[in-house]
């Protein structure tokens, strides 16, 4: 038996929303980068000591850099598996929620970076976990979908 894979019209925005957050990693990466730096935190050492970092704000902001970094790497498997999977049903609602997601990163970035984590959430930032929720709903839904059609 032959099954033919039709690939959705849309899907390039997808790409392009995906590619956005290598961009958004990168961003990341130069931040933290920067606040090591001013921090004088050496390599290999992941974050400032807590005393460090209590008594200096530029230890601190590097730390919260170095956390909404990891925060991001953590999340973005679930990101790009959910995106991928709904794009097979839904590219431009994938695309869209992608493109959301990692602008609230950007603003949970902003916030975190400020040395005070509690600015981390926003009203901007708090969307992304919208659109992940959106993410793993349609994902959940496509999947449901294809297993139905026998595919």
């Amino acid at each position: 038996m032959s099954s033919t894979i039709v690939v959705p019209q849309g899907v390039s925005y997808v790409a392009g929303s995906l590619l956005s957050t290598a961009f958004l990693l990168l961003g990341q990466t130069i931040v933290v980068s920067r606040f090591r730096k001013a921090a004088g935190v050496p390599y290999p050492q992941v974050y400032a000591e807590k005393s460090d970092a209590a008594a200096s704000i530029h230890a601190q902001k590097f730390n919260c850099a170095q956390r909404a970094h990891q925060n991001t790497l953590e999340a973005i498997p679930n990101i790009y598996l959910t995106t991928l999977l709904t794009s097979l049903k839904y590219p431009k609602f994938a695309a869209a929620a992608v493109a959301v997601w990692t602008i609230a990163r950007v603003f949970y970035t902003r916030g975190y970076i400020t040395g005070d984590p509690k600015k981390r959430t926003n009203p901007i930032s708090m969307l992304g976990s919208f659109a992940s929720v959106g993410l793993l709903g349609s994902s959940v839904w496509t999947v449901y979908q294809l297993i139905a059609a026998g595919i």
